[in-house]
């Protein structure tokens, strides 16, 4: 891997992690139109090593008072607010995609990166959002959050082991289709997909050196340089992100899935761009 590549891919992954359009699909999209090979799946899920990075120091203060609530919750039963039961929901709702994550490992760093699975889900995942969207009554905010959530949620997580779903689009589909409110149904996502992510990325690590099947392998160097910038990039992306959905519905982003997927489509079909 050059490091114009690095450099592209890295800067992908940061503008693309939080928005629902599939951080995972537009890198294996960039780089077999631009760079005539996948970047792979283990660079993929290092690389979002740098923007959860970004989601931890957003989150920060959240983070912090949701463990403290935690761990007083659990030594003292008074102390069992809000806060401590997010907590749980964090862990209830991160199982799923471990579970499955692990489970099919080796299909998640090979078959699905085919750009055929990539552009329909693109373009099939859209049809979801719009709905969850369009259903949506954003009648419920956090006091109202439970475990069942949390177990929907983190099932719609799993979606994002297929590059072109997305892990926001499919979390905040997931909670718009549970009556949260939009805001609400994104925090809540960003919140679950730390210990994933990093669990990924910490494991996905030593075969980003050296792909165990087809794609392009980084030094060490590169991995820390896409790291960074997908984190000072991602730190932007998603304080946008969730101040763009206070006020704005996921239709923008329907749009542009489908626009991205059928281009995609033709690029397969006419033999411009190799799908695997």
């Amino acid at each position: 891997m050059s490091w114009w590549q690095v450099i592209v891919l890295a800067v992908v992954q940061g503008l693309t992690e939080f928005l629902p359009v599939s951080s995972s699909g537009h890198l294996a999209i960039t780089s077999r139109i631009f760079f005539s090979d996948d970047a792979g799946a283990s660079f993929t899920a290092v690389s979002q090593l740098g923007t959860e990075a970004a989601v931890l120091v957003y989150f920060s203060r959240d983070i912090v008072r949701i463990l403290r609530a935690w761990v007083n919750g659990l030594l003292v039963k008074s102390h069992r607010n809000t806060d401590y039961r997010l907590g749980w929901y964090v862990i209830i709702g991160t199982i799923p995609i471990c579970v499955l994550g692990l489970f099919f490992k080796d299909e998640i760093r090979s078959d699905v990166r085919n750009l055929w699975v990539v552009a329909i889900a693109l373009v099939a995942f859209s049809a979801v959002i719009a709905l969850a969207e369009y259903l949506g009554r954003q009648s419920r905010h956090m006091e109202s959050l439970s475990w069942r959530d949390a177990v929907v949620v983190g099932v719609a997580q799993t979606l994002a082991l297929i590059p072109g779903v997305s892990r926001s689009g499919s979390t905040i589909s997931a909670g718009l289709f549970l009556g949260l409110d939009r805001a609400l149904a994104a925090r809540f996502g960003f919140l679950l997909a730390i210990p994933a992510v990093f669990a990924s990325g910490l494991f996905s690590l030593p075969d980003a050196f050296h792909p165990v099947t087809e794609g392009m392998s980084a030094t060490g160097p590169q991995l820390l340089v896409a790291t960074a910038i997908a984190f000072v990039i991602g730190l932007t992306a998603v304080a946008w992100l969730l101040r763009f959905l206070v006020r704005h519905s996921m239709y923008w982003f329907v749009g542009y899935r489908v626009l991205a997927g059928v281009c995609v489509l033709v690029l397969l079909a006419t033999g411009t761009v190799a799908a695997t």
